[in-house]
């Protein structure tokens, strides 16, 4: 029970190193035992080099890493979920899931993740002459069943990560030079165009407020740019599908480049689905890997003041992550930033900090004090009241992106309760 890690480093993929959980306790999944080494190769070549490391602060070198307490966290990064992994078991053959079916969904499913890893079992190459004209963009968004079929076939048809395990459908495809669409890893890389993120709204029940919380991501992205959130492109919202450019991929000039991305919880170390971990937790694991800690530190404060704000209360360890790319580590651009107070699951604020009670405001000068190694007290007060006025004026930015009426109206009270709680700093 071998597997291999490939990474995307210096123009090509390499073989890094080999993963392997213990085989009697298989059936535990990604909870059982299971060590990791570099490629003797690979360690020769690039020990020493930070960009050459699987994840950061993991040394490329000839050791062997021991995990007893269950896999390493950046590896349930590559893992499908949600619908994608549903999609999955019935591709395989695999009647119920639960733990005893991560090994599968690992060597089978983990080919195209979202970054610059990827598990060498499980790439699959593109059939010869099949589907080579890709889809128009109108099959997408009315999802035909050659579509669909072609999609579960290839592996496009993944999950994101909410706290129910990515429930809404979703895509990884690639537009080619024709705009013509295809599954990731079924086009040369000569022939890539833009990589997308293409999902549709959640489950069957409440549809009405699923859609709205779709529609409104895009509107919502707007609003975090104008708020001063770090961004990617613009969100295209186009009859009932969302399609979000990728960032850990650019197509340029017949070569693309893979970008290193990992979540919150893979950077702290936190293992597991479903799992709560303190924004303080979070803070300082990333702050010891970027390459601007005091920077990175006021962008995700100042993210995590406009999900209270807009209540996007699906606010885990996934949905916030690491960029890595050549000569740079810092947070990624937002992602998954959108009203899900009106999902009918009913989700929560997942991620608090230390001294946030449920349903009040954090204690802001308690959260730059814990983070003092890193931010200026002083400095971080007057920023807080300054960042209260944007706040304040966030009712007005709503409407300026086409949030929905009824959307920006529910808020509006809460804003400003939100708005008295930086200034109480």
């Amino acid at each position: 029970m071998v597997c291999q890690i490939e990474i995307y480093l210096d123009g090509q993929w390499q073989l890094a190193a080999t993963f392997e959980p213990y085989a009697e306790h298989l059936d535990r999944g990604h909870e059982g035992p299971a060590r990791l080494q570099y490629d003797v190769d690979y360690a020769v070549q690039n020990q020493g080099r930070p960009e050459a490391e699987l994840i950061p602060r993991l040394e490329v070198g000839f050791e062997l890493y021991l995990y007893k307490d269950g896999w390493p966290p950046f590896l349930l990064d590559l893992l499908p979920g949600g619908a994608g992994r549903r999609a999955w078991l019935k591709r395989l053959e695999i009647p119920q899931d639960g733990p005893h079916a991560d090994w599968h969904m690992l060597t089978r499913g983990a080919g195209c993740p979202p970054g610059c890893l990827r598990i060498a079992e499980a790439v699959q190459q593109p059939p010869p002459g099949h589907f080579r004209p890709g889809f128009p963009r109108h099959d997408i968004i009315e999802k035909h069943q050659e579509f669909l079929d072609y999609a579960e076939e290839r592996g496009a048809h993944v999950a994101g990560a909410t706290s129910v395990q990515g429930e809404a459908p979703k895509y990884l495809l690639i537009e080619d030079l024709n705009g013509m669409f295809h599954a990731e890893g079924a086009l040369p890389d000569e022939k890539a165009k833009q990589f997308w993120l293409v999902k549709f709204h959640r489950g069957h029940s409440g549809v009405k407020r699923n859609h709205l919380v779709l529609e409104n991501e895009a509107p919502y992205y707007r609003v975090a740019k104008a708020f001063g959130v770090r961004t990617g492109e613009p969100l295209i919202f186009d009859r009932g599908a969302l399609f979000v450019p990728r960032f850990d991929r650019l197509a340029h000039d017949a070569v693309v480049e893979r970008y290193g991305i990992h979540s919150l919880y893979a950077i702290a170390g936190v293992g597991g689905f479903g799992a709560t971990a303190r924004h303080e937790t979070f803070c300082k694991a990333f702050a010891r890997v970027v390459d601007d800690p005091a920077t990175e530190l006021r962008e995700y404060i100042l993210r995590d003041i406009l999900n209270l704000a807009l209540r996007n209360t699906d606010n885990h360890g996934r949905n916030t992550a690491i960029l890595r790319k050549p000569g740079k580590v810092e947070l990624a651009p937002l992602y998954d930033f959108a009203p899900m107070f009106l999902d009918p699951e009913g989700i929560g604020r997942v991620t608090r900090w230390e001294h946030e009670v449920p349903g009040a405001q954090p204690d802001w000068g308690a959260v730059t004090k814990t983070l003092g190694e890193w931010l200026d007290q002083k400095a971080m007060g007057l920023w807080l009241h300054e960042v209260a006025t944007q706040v304040e004026a966030l009712p007005a930015t709503m409407t300026g992106c086409n949030v929905a009426d009824e959307i920006s109206e529910t808020l509006k009270p809460w804003i400003q309760t939100v708005a008295r709680g930086l200034r109480r700093v």
